[in-house]
């Protein structure tokens, strides 16, 4: 189980296309383009045609690794809409050249090859502009950006000097990589006139269920979960108190879910999974009875935010390859300082800045809160802040004191951003997979870069049962344990269920080791 081999389950869906039943199989980790894109090949069609998937009853069904599995009596009936128009695929294709060509001018400056990329983009647009695009020449001009990254990635091992040039969050060896780990403003001041998802109508056993720390968060879509982050603004009454246009609100949920990376495990259900832990547990220990709304709203949307555009490579990999970010940060906390960076880089767009309509001071206050939660996520920080809390129960505990709060805001923060094995085991195991490859992929590349490999990171090394007993047994047991000191209502809901975990990795280490004696295993 330590080469998160479980990762890869896949999703079985059955197909009705013009009265005949077709199968797909795909990975949960397939993007929705991904399975589209499948089922136009199913279907004989363009994947550019619109497609849409209902099910026995009429309803529309999401394409996404999420979508609900089906039975081959029930299968989704597929329905086919040619597309009457490429002017959207023009211009998107039109803005990919033009970047292709700028960031190669910017990052590598081969003026080699200059001359003849600017004639092809020359041509291509000229395609555009007096042809417009079939999907034929949308494929042909696909293929000619192929090659075009293909020669600018052959000119950068060949003139740039990997390590001076080693781009801040270079995901992997690849250009298309390397073209998501810059710096896009246009991304991070994404406009949108009309709000992308739908309003979703929660049953009561949702809105009840979405308080609880057993909340499956594996069951629900990207629009589903923006809807129920929606939810949580309006009920914490925080709609309220920043004076929020929900529009914008839905456009600066839209633009945060869109800058977080498709990374193993730090992604958006990542960030759904902390802040619906918060929720729970601003809910469970009555919060709003000992603080104040605007406070309530900074750990909301702290959790929202705590790891935007995450690189899925750790501060110690950033700090030994001496990336942009560390430069940048001068080795303290770079992550948490970028994560901290892009929030408030969302918030000066006009469009999206859910803290227009408040004062200036609240906004000063409410910027500080949001800083100092984010940066108590950076795990170098843990013995600290849990230190200083701790001093701080010794006495009476002084909800009105502002230096009690603000460390009480850190600690539920850092509670809920690795509270996973807090929930059931179905939950949160498959959590530990993406971890684990996450971790891995960040080994291999230490390892092809000479750089120190932390053992708890190789694939070579590391079991699941190994990863998960002592950060369980020395870090979240203590914490949640220190936090039920002053709440005491998380004992039964969150420490338990945490022994609970902490024995079943015990118990599959010993399955793992049958012939080793109990008091050995025990020792290590």
């Amino acid at each position: 189980m330590g080469n998160a081999s479980s990762i890869d389950a896949s999703t079985v869906i059955y197909l009705e296309l013009n009265g005949k039943q077709e199968k797909i199989v795909f990975s949960k980790h397939c993007s929705a383009r991904d399975i589209h894109e499948l089922v136009a090949q199913a279907s004989g069609c363009s994947k550019y045609c619109v497609i849409t998937l209902r099910d026995a009853s009429g309803a529309h069904v999401s394409m996404s690794p999420t979508m609900p599995c089906n039975a081959p009596g029930s299968p989704y009936k597929v329905q086919i809409t040619q597309p009457n128009s490429n002017n959207g695929d023009s211009e998107i294709l039109t803005q990919l050249m033009t970047h292709v060509a700028d960031q190669f001018n910017k990052a590598f400056k081969v003026e080699e090859m200059k001359s003849e990329i600017s004639s092809r983009l020359t041509a291509l647009e000229r395609k555009l502009e007096i042809e417009g695009l079939k999907a034929v020449e949308i494929e042909k001009c696909k293929k000619d950006i192929s090659e075009i990254k293909d020669q600018i990635w052959t000119a950068q091992k060949k003139y740039v000097d990997f390590n001076r040039m080693r781009p801040a969050l270079y995901g992997s060896n690849s250009i298309d990589a390397f073209y998501s780990s810059m710096s896009d403003e246009r991304k991070i001041c994404l406009k949108r006139d009309i709000p992308a998802y739908p309003k979703y109508t929660l049953s009561q056993e949702t809105i009840d269920y979405l308080k609880q720390p057993t909340f499956d968060i594996w069951h629900w879509e990207p629009n589903e979960m923006l809807s129920l982050l929606e939810h949580m603004f309006h009920e914490l009454k925080l709609v309220k108190e920043f004076n929020i246009n929900p529009i914008t609100l839905k456009r600066w949920l839209l633009c945060v879910q869109e800058n977080y990376r498709n990374n193993p495990f730090h992604n958006f259900r990542h960030c759904f999974c902390v802040t619906q832990m918060m929720y729970g547990m601003i809910h469970l220990c009555n919060l709003q009875k000992h603080v104040s709304i605007e406070e309530i709203g900074i750990l909301i949307v702290a959790s929202i935010c705590h790891d935007l555009d995450h690189p899925g490579y750790n501060n110690t990999y950033q700090i030994n390859a001496r990336t942009e970010l560390a430069i940048r940060y001068n080795d303290i906390s770079p992550l948490e300082n970028h994560h901290c960076a892009v929030a408030f880089q969302i918030a000066s767009n006009p469009e999206t800045n859910i803290f227009s309509n408040v004062d200036k001071e609240s906004f000063k206050r409410i910027r500080a809160g949001i800083t100092q939660l984010i940066l108590a996520t950076d795990m170098a920080r843990h013995s600290e802040i849990i230190e200083t809390f701790k001093s701080k129960l010794d006495g009476k505990f002084d909800f009105k004191n502002k230096e009690n709060i603000d460390t009480l805001k850190m600690v539920l923060i850092k509670c809920c951003d690795i509270s996973n094995e807090v929930r059931p085991m179905e939950v949160s195991e498959p959590w530990v997979d993406c971890l684990l490859e996450e971790y891995f992929n960040q080994s291999d590349r230490e390892k092809s870069e000479g750089l120190p490999v932390a053992p708890f990171m190789d694939r070579d090394k590391v079991t699941k049962p190994s990863a998960q007993i002592g950060f369980i047994k020395f870090v979240l047991i203590p914490m949640f344990e220190t936090v039920a000191r002053l709440f005491p209502q998380i004992e039964e809901q969150m420490v338990i269920p945490l022994k609970g975990s902490r024995d079943r990795y015990e118990g599959m280490k010993e399955q793992a080791q049958p012939n080793k004696p109990k008091e050995e295993t025990k020792k290590e």
